[in-house]
């Protein structure tokens, strides 16, 4: 086919595909009537596309894709980087994109009627991730003219997968200097999230340290009330002893006196004794 006859179907394809599933069939057939030959049998021949194809191509249309294939672009790079950490960051950012852009796929079909099963947006998921991991699914996915759902585990056929042409699924080479400067923002993001990490952990530790001398304060303060209480118990009891040697000392004199005393008063009364004899 002439490349404007190429254009000019691929055209056919996405203003179908913008019109709900049920409807359809009736276009395809009024356009190929009112389309000359060549183009009438290959207008004839677009496939209708699939629930879970036409929100994605629904999300296409209306821009919300554009976030997701950058994201799928970084991954790649991370990938050959072979970025590990990056990859897991990326990993759990794709995930949850992937998740908010079948929900957001969903929305859209039910403002214009479709319903989305449960298999049909499981679908929608699985062509998205197919299209962050795999840069021809991502070439395929940004037409707007999927007929088929994709399948992020296994190799993507564009051919079968779209209505029309098949686009490049290479995109051009990225600059040498544009490179460097995504990786050396790269980098640079990376090493702020490891300072804040760095900060983070130092911080808590710093908590544990503060809470452990305040601990230890709380125990040295302790222990000094109980000194001061057992100094202040010593200096009571050495008072009394000291009060004690003074009074055993005194008793002592007394003693030794009334010894002395009863010895003498002794002595006299043999001396009576002896004088009556």
């Amino acid at each position: 086919m002439p490349p404007d006859d190429t254009d000019a179907l691929d055209a056919h394809v996405v203003e179908l595909y913008a019109l709900p599933p049920a409807d359809f069939t009736a276009a395809r057939t009024a356009r190929a009537k009112d389309a000359g030959r060549p183009l009438a049998p290959r207008i004839t021949g677009i496939r209708k596309p699939v629930v879970s194809a036409w929100v994605v191509d629904l999300l296409a249309r209306e821009g919300h894709l554009a976030d997701a294939l950058d994201l799928g672009a970084a991954l790649r790079e991370a990938q050959d980087d072979l970025d590990a950490q990056e990859l897991a960051r990326l990993g759990r950012q794709r995930r949850q994109l992937v998740a908010a852009l079948a929900r957001t796929g969903a929305g859209l079909a039910a403002e214009r009627g479709v319903a989305v099963s449960a298999a049909a947006q499981q679908d929608v998921e699985a062509t998205l991730n197919a299209a962050l991991i795999d840069e021809d699914a991502a070439a395929a996915v940004a037409t707007g003219r999927l007929a088929k759902p994709l399948d992020a585990a296994g190799d993507v056929d564009l051919a079968d997968a779209l209505s029309g042409s098949v686009p490049t699924a290479s995109a051009p080479a990225t600059p040498d200097d544009e490179l460097a400067e995504r990786r050396a923002r790269r980098d640079a993001e990376k090493a702020v999230r490891e300072a804040e990490r760095d900060a983070e952990r130092t911080e808590r530790e710093q908590e544990r340290a503060e809470t452990a001398r305040e601990r230890a304060q709380e125990r040295a303060d302790r222990l000094a009330e109980r000194v001061d209480g057992l100094r202040s118990e010593l200096e009571r009891v050495e008072r009394e002893s000291a009060d004690a040697d003074a009074d055993l000392e005194a008793a002592t004199r007394t003693a030794a006196e009334a010894a002395a005393e009863a010895r003498a008063a002794a002595g006299r009364a043999r001396a009576a004794r002896s004088a009556l004899s």
